[in-house]
């Protein structure tokens, strides 16, 4: 267990796709086929990267392995457990406890500070006021936010409001994080930071991660990359 409270079996498949596939239904009456037999397995404390071009599926395949969407075939497992036959209801509340999103944009709350913003997920999933505040801010000072715990969004710059970001996908000690595109909106040397930063507590507490993005010299740095090409899964050779 990591000082910030996360236990996880080392090596263990926190999330696996099996033969997933997703298929929207046009307003012609057609078809548009995007993911075609999908497995993938990712395990606790493993990055795992997933390039394409845009309209490729990455969206499509995080939105469904994070229960946002349910594939057309397929099935999707979090910690073993196939999420194929729960109600809706099962599958949020499966989704608040074992999943963090970080986005490309950082939708955080205007009108709140950095800690309030990082507090507020954890007290919404009943955590008193006091731990959470104190969870979030133990989060934000690993992130080098300790003195912009009060700032609001306005007042930080783009990199610190996605570090933030960041710190509000971990608060509720989550299995997977899933990020799509979470450096596309910043400069080079700002997506390098924002992503050491992900790394870095992704290693830490073991959390398994799958993460969309444009930007191969991030990719590098990531357990196991996959490209998406024609709808199926392709693994990269490096």
């Amino acid at each position: 267990m990591s000082d910030l409270g996360i236990s996880v079996a080392p090596g263990a498949p926190v999330l696996s796709l099996r033969g997933v596939g997703r298929t929207y239904n046009l307003g012609d009456g057609g078809t548009l086929n995007v993911l075609h037999g999908i497995d993938l397995d990712v395990r606790a404390g493993e990055i795992v990267g997933l390039i394409g071009p845009s309209g490729s599926g990455k969206s499509s395949l995080l939105h469904a392995a994070g229960l946002l969407e349910k594939p057309t075939e397929g099935r999707v497992l979090l910690d073993g457990v196939d999420c194929g036959g729960l109600s809706e209801k099962a599958r949020t509340r499966l989704r608040l406890g074992l999943i963090g999103f970080v986005y490309q944009f950082h939708h955080l709350l205007a009108e709140f500070s950095a800690l309030d913003n990082v507090a507020l997920p954890q007290e919404i999933a009943g955590a008193s006021k006091a731990a959470a505040r104190e969870r979030a801010g133990a989060l934000l000072a690993h992130l080098g936010l300790g003195a912009r715990l009060q700032h609001q969004p306005a007042q930080l710059s783009g990199g610190e409001q996605q570090r933030v970001a960041v710190a509000r996908a971990l608060a509720n000690s989550p299995r997977l994080i899933l990020a799509d595109e979470p450096t596309g909106n910043l400069d080079p040397a700002t997506s390098a930071q924002v992503f050491q930063s992900l790394f870095g507590l992704v290693r830490e507490q073991g959390v398994a991660a799958l993460i969309a993005t444009h930007n191969m010299e991030l990719a590098g740095y990531m357990d196991r990359v996959f490209a998406l090409r024609d709808g199926r899964l392709v693994e990269q050779v490096r």
